[in-house]
């Protein structure tokens, strides 16, 4: 009897074993405001508060003026939509005047800057957006961050919902978003977005990154103020205003890679009510093209999710590893009834791909591309953790945020 198989076997097992029905039962608990019964209008006035939504774009002048032609189709009555043109240097800030104009004839804009000014806001004839022009970045801030706090002293609405200029709403989306956030009383609600996925690579890679977050964090947990888990999620993060003020506004992530966690997690910490729900195509986002496009993607932010230490990221290689890749080889290596634990392993992670592919594109059958997509992402931490390294910094976008300041700014 090799005692090593039974062993290692009967642990996967249990972790394993111990996802599957945590998710098959949390899922289930979440709100899906998709639904008809949160097809609401609201009654009286006080359930109609202001919103402002939050746009911030650098180059990306391939999605923007889709993305807010739908936000200005939206069937709520009381929004304004402030799109931050991030010291773009292709068409974003150009096409976000045209929108405003009404027009996407690719005519130039006339210039509303003034020399040796940060920013400039204009005149927008469109009565529901403005559009904010951002020309330098001041020390101590990475871009996006600056932009949505810049976006922020734009407005007095009762609610913000920062989200990113490759999303897409569908019209009721943010109608069925305060409904809920009303009746639940809720400080801050993420929706998640449905995200399209056409190629076989990217269908690979975030199924299993879709996976690793629900290793990471468990979204139905979130509404315990007893449990530690938080969410934010940059295409839709939806804050009362008197709690983005309470939890220090995004100042207090003014040098963070991963805003959008880390929003939540300083929203949950502060003892505010965090909320989540489920959308179908509510929300509706492209975020990579291609296996090359999630590791592109990705390399900017998963060594900042070990808090840019080195240990921590060969641990999540390790760890990956064992969990994801052993069961595999272990049903090939093992003999007899030593493959019990292993295949007992191997119908969980199989059993929460079924899951996935309720909510998803993503077929049951990916699971077999479940290494492939595991040694993927382990060489995207590897890439990730060389390239922040190598670079003394983090690059995106073409702004080189050095890694001294990032390592002090974390959250």
């Amino acid at each position: 009897m090799n005692y090593f198989h039974w062993i290692t076997g009967a642990l996967l097992t249990l972790i394993w074993l111990s996802r599957v029905v945590d998710t098959s039962f949390g899922v289930r608990s979440l709100t899906n405001i998709s639904k008809p019964e949160w097809d609401r209008r609201p009654a009286t006035p006080a359930g109609n508060p202001r919103v402002a939504i939050i746009v911030p774009a650098r180059n990306e002048e391939a999605s923007i003026e889709q993305a807010l032609t739908r936000l200005l189709a939206l069937d709520y009555a009381n929004y304004e939509v402030i799109a931050i043109d991030d010291r773009s240097t292709d068409q974003t800030g150009q096409i976000m005047d045209n929108v405003a104009r009404g027009c996407s004839d690719g005519r130039p804009r006339p210039s509303a800057r003034e020399a040796g000014a940060d920013s400039d806001s204009g005149t927008n004839p469109h009565p529901r957006l403005k559009i904010v022009h951002i020309h330098d970045l001041p020390p101590g801030w990475m871009g996006k961050a600056h932009a949505m706090w810049s976006a922020g002293r734009q407005t007095e609405a009762d609610w913000l919902l920062f989200t990113d200029a490759d999303v897409m709403f569908r019209p009721d989306c943010l109608r069925r978003a305060i409904a809920y956030a009303e009746a639940e009383r809720a400080d801050h609600v993420v929706l998640f977005p449905r995200t399209i996925m056409k190629r076989p690579g990217e269908k690979m890679m975030l199924a299993f990154f879709q996976l690793l977050f629900v290793f990471g964090h468990r979204p139905w947990k979130v509404a315990d103020p007893k449990a530690k888990d938080h969410i934010g999620v940059g295409a839709f993060n939806l804050v009362r205003r008197k709690v983005y003020e309470a939890v220090g506004t995004y100042e207090a992530l003014r040098f963070e890679v991963v805003d959008d966690m880390k929003f939540g997690k300083v929203i949950k910490n502060a003892g505010f009510r965090q909320r989540n729900v489920l959308g179908n195509d509510l929300l509706e986002i492209r975020w990579a093209m291609g296996a090359r496009g999630v590791v592109r993607n990705l390399t900017k932010n998963f060594f900042a999710v070990m808090s840019f230490q080195w240990w921590r990221a060969i641990g999540f290689c390790v760890a990956a590893t064992i969990l994801n890749v052993i069961p595999f080889v272990g049903i090939i290596a093992a003999h007899g009834w030593e493959r019990v634990p292993y295949a007992i392993s191997l119908t969980c992670i199989f059993f929460l791909y079924a899951g996935m592919s309720i909510y998803s594109d993503v077929r049951p059958w990916y699971f077999l591309l479940h290494p492939i997509g595991t040694a993927l992402f382990i060489y995207t931490m590897l890439r990730s953790m060389l390239f922040t390294l190598g670079r003394g910094g983090v690059e995106w976008r073409g702004t080189l945020y050095p890694l001294e300041e990032l390592r002090k700014g974390l959250v």
